[in-house]
């Protein structure tokens, strides 16, 4: 797919991620790291929690989608740069489940100072191939128009 610029976007364009196996192992692996809470680390442990068994860490969910977005989902010509986010966990990401994220564009705004930039609003589940919504997200994403050629740095372009 060719890299998207502000101006390549409409409300109401739709993409869909690859897919990613989430195993036992890398939900405990990253609990450890980064949310080392019982129902994360340990499958005993987790029966009897809220989850009623193993579940990953809701920021592992979001890492994860946000890989599948950067590699599969959003081809942004400058990168996948958010400016805000809302998401929610309407239900826990289990070993096994085989995941996707499913992108809607719902707003495109071109900036009145910066006429070279502007923000683009996205939707999008982290769904099971059961159909199954792990994460709703909702991302306000910075974009460049195609004549900007992104400029790295404010400042005099050359």
């Amino acid at each position: 797919m060719n890299e998207l610029w502000l101006d390549d976007l409409t409300v109401g364009d739709r993409f869909r991620t690859d897919e990613y196996e989430i195993t036992a192992e890398e939900i405990r692996a990253f609990a450890g790291r980064y949310d080392p809470q019982p129902f994360h680390l340990d499958e005993t442990a987790a029966a009897d929690t809220f989850f009623e068994g193993l579940a990953a860490s809701g920021w592992h969910t979001a890492a994860i989608t946000m890989r599948l977005i950067v590699t599969s989902g959003l081809p942004i010509a400058t990168g996948v740069i958010g400016a805000g986010v809302e998401l929610s966990w309407p239900t826990a990401t289990r070993p096994g489940d085989v995941v996707h994220a499913e992108i809607t564009v719902t707003g495109v705004k071109v900036s009145r100072s910066r006429p070279d930039r502007g923000f683009v609003t996205v939707a999008y589940d982290t769904v099971t191939r059961t159909g199954e919504v792990r994460q709703r997200t909702t991302a306000t994403l910075l974009l460049f128009t195609r004549s900007s050629r992104a400029p790295l740095r404010d400042g005099p372009r050359s």
